[in-house]
């Protein structure tokens, strides 16, 4: 028997993957969920008019990740509701940043890494020659922000302006602090190995593998035949999870909802009893925890304070997401994904995504407006209504934007400790943490955002592997 910890989608991608390597075999599987939800932070919330996305909304087909999703997805019977943004859609090319109180359109051609571009003082040419002269950083760098690895190689202005932004809309983090080694591993390496960023890609042109299309679903062939830049499903990402929930289901997965684990207490190697609130035990031979890492050390403290300690030491920020609709005939907005607020204009909003141009069967005008991350206590605290993120948020599109007309309807969710922060170090950390459950031989794995990348697709791509590390 074997428990998994979180209904969701690492929870439910871990069934599922159990359930593909335990296909004839008799494993009961529990799936333990404390609330009455699965899905986790992926919430749909869809009229006849409009689907509001209460978190991700997109998913990005490339590389080993992204493809693995792409097979989940026809395995599970959903390639008829995909809808690719493909390669040449204005949501794939054109997204802004917001600086000095003027939208700016990244560069998005060849062409346009020759002009200065404004907010930047040179053409972005200058940046590349930038990384080639410059040398290796001398003696063997660890890790390093990906604020510092970006200045260092391309520039103030390219950390400010381009990297800063990105890294608030992938985690809602400041690039000061998040690790260069965890999410731009490959870029890292080519400056420690190869002397700079640009020498390493040209190495590896010359060494670049073809994927195994012989590995690949239909679905996946055709996202890289067309070039599809990003994806959603028809109907709200919502529908993935519940496809997934739906699948464990039919497989006798026991799913029991509002049932929070309280205690995990490991009896020996191949023995784990989980005590719920209640008081009531369940007694497994292996646990797969996708809850967030914070959570998972509340349960495991009693035994493993060390552990407990580790764990909280990931750390996480809240985000507010205010969904707006406005019904209008013509659209209030430019096509393009929407823009990002860099942390150097010091301002309470991430940035707003224009779900009506990324999202299918959208009527009016839909806006997203994402709020505090890593600044979140520092602009609202912990007290903070709905209606008050709601006023910022309207404030900024009507001032940004020049929307000026009040939404006809809109949602505001506090995401509180939603996101992991890949700070410095979060791979070795996250190394020691994995090698402490080894050495004392605890039946229990670790999967999900906390650990291994905060994507729709690291998520899926951890329950996979983890999933793989016990059977094969």
């Amino acid at each position: 028997m074997a428990a998994i910890l979180g209904a969701g989608l690492g929870g439910l991608s871990t069934g599922y993957y159990l359930l593909k390597h335990n296909i004839s075999s008799s494993l009961k599987l529990f799936l333990l969920e404390a609330t009455n939800n699965c899905g986790g932070w992926i919430k749909s919330l869809k009229t006849k008019d409009y689907v509001f996305e209460q978190g991700p909304r997109t998913i990005r087909p490339k590389g080993i990740n992204g493809l693995n999703t792409l097979n989940m997805i026809q395995d599970l019977g959903l390639s008829e509701h995909i809808f690719p943004i493909r390669h040449d859609h204005p949501a794939a090319k054109n997204r802004m940043i917001f600086v000095k109180n003027h939208l700016h359109m990244l560069p998005n051609n060849v062409y346009d890494i020759f002009r200065t571009n404004e907010p930047f003082s040179k053409p972005l040419i200058n940046a590349i020659f930038h990384d080639l002269k410059q040398q290796k950083p001398h003696g063997d760098l660890h890790d390093d922000s990906i604020y510092n690895f970006v200045e260092r190689r391309f520039g103030k202005e390219i950390a400010d302006y381009a990297i800063s932004p990105m890294i608030c809309g992938i985690c809602a983090g400041d690039a000061k602090e998040i690790s260069v080694k965890f999410l731009m591993r490959t870029l890292f390496e080519w400056e420690q190995t190869y002397g700079g960023v640009i020498k390493g890609l040209m190495r590896s042109i010359f060494k670049a593998k073809q994927s195994d299309v012989s590995q690949l679903t239909e679905l996946a062939k055709k996202a890289q035949e067309e070039k599809w830049n990003v994806y959603t499903i028809k109907g709200g990402l919502e529908t993935l999870p519940i496809t997934l929930r739906d699948f464990l289901a039919e497989n006798s997965v026991d799913i029991q909802m509002n049932t929070r684990v309280k205690e995990i207490e490991f009896v020996d190697s191949s023995l784990v009893n989980l005590v719920n609130q209640n008081g009531e035990s369940l007694k497994v031979n292996h646990v797969y925890s996708t809850v967030p890492a914070y959570s998972l050390a509340d349960l495991v403290e009693k035994q493993h304070p060390e552990l407990a300690k580790n764990l909280r030491s990931i750390p996480f920020v809240t985000v507010g997401v205010v969904n707006l609709y406005f019904p209008s005939s013509t659209s209030l907005i430019q096509p393009a994904f929407g823009f990002l607020v860099p942390p150097i204009e010091n301002s309470p909003i991430l940035g707003v995504v224009f779900d009506s141009c990324c999202i299918p069967d959208q009527k009016g005008t839909v806006l997203t407006v994402m709020l505090g991350g890593r600044w979140y206590n520092r602009w609202f605290g912990d007290g903070a209504t709905k209606d008050a993120l709601l006023d910022v948020a309207l404030q900024h599109v009507s001032s940004i934007l020049h929307i000026k007309e009040r939404p006809a309807s809109y949602n505001v969710n506090i995401l509180k400790n939603c996101i992991p922060q890949y700070v410095v170090g979060h791979y070795d950390k996250v190394e020691k943490i994995r090698k402490y459950i080894q050495d004392l031989n605890l039946p229990i794995s670790l999967i999900g955002c906390s650990y291994d990348g905060v994507g729709i697709n690291d998520v899926i791509y951890s329950a996979k592997t983890q999933v793989e590390h016990e059977y094969v």
